[in-house]
């Protein structure tokens, strides 16, 4: 599924939202009833995040096919999420916060926006890294591969080169008075 267009794939995107929103909440249910000192409460919530986890995964193979990914492609999907947080969701959830007088939802949607432009910052440089890793490991591949085709198309002429090499070898050798 590549458009995310179909209602199939919309609804797919909601069933990852609420798979993943509960997983966090859960965990965050955990932390509080551990903090009460209720610890098998906070084990049941911990193991049921982590099967929501494994159900946001299974939505994610729908909507992102793995063996449809690259790098490249993963990176660019997560500056797209970042920079749409950065420079739409958070600022409109900001003014709406500032239209209803939530002065800590705005500091919190400030605070989220500025770190998801870090987040964009982060994942854009990881790209050009691994754009220029690829540049140079290519450029080495490249080197590679006409070495091994040196070799193999001209097998004669290495041979014929390797003997002249310790035809010389052996007569300097001669000359000093050592034995090859």
């Amino acid at each position: 599924m590549h458009n995310h267009a179909t209602q199939t794939e919309k609804n797919l995107q909601s069933a990852f939202a609420g798979e993943s929103m509960a997983n966090r909440k859960y965990l965050y249910f955990a932390k509080i009833a551990r903090k009460l000192g209720a610890d098998e409460v906070a084990d049941l919530f911990e193991e049921t995040a982590h099967q929501e986890t494994g159900h946001a995964f299974a939505h994610l193979e729908l909507l992102y096919p793995s063996n449809e990914m690259t790098v490249e492609r993963i990176l660019e999907l997560a500056i797209e999420g970042e920079l749409y947080e950065t420079n739409q969701m958070y600022p409109e959830f900001e003014r709406i916060a500032v239209e209803e007088g939530d002065q800590a939802a705005v500091s919190e949607f400030q605070e989220q926006a500025r770190e998801s432009q870090e987040h964009a910052d982060i994942f854009i440089k990881a790209a050009k890294r691994f754009k220029a890793l690829g540049l140079v490991e290519r450029f080495h591949a490249n080197r590679y591969i006409k070495a091994l085709d040196k070799v193999q198309n001209k097998p004669a002429d290495l041979e014929s080169e390797l003997q002249d090499k310790q035809t010389a070898k052996n007569q300097e050798q001669s000359n000093t008075g050592t034995a090859a």
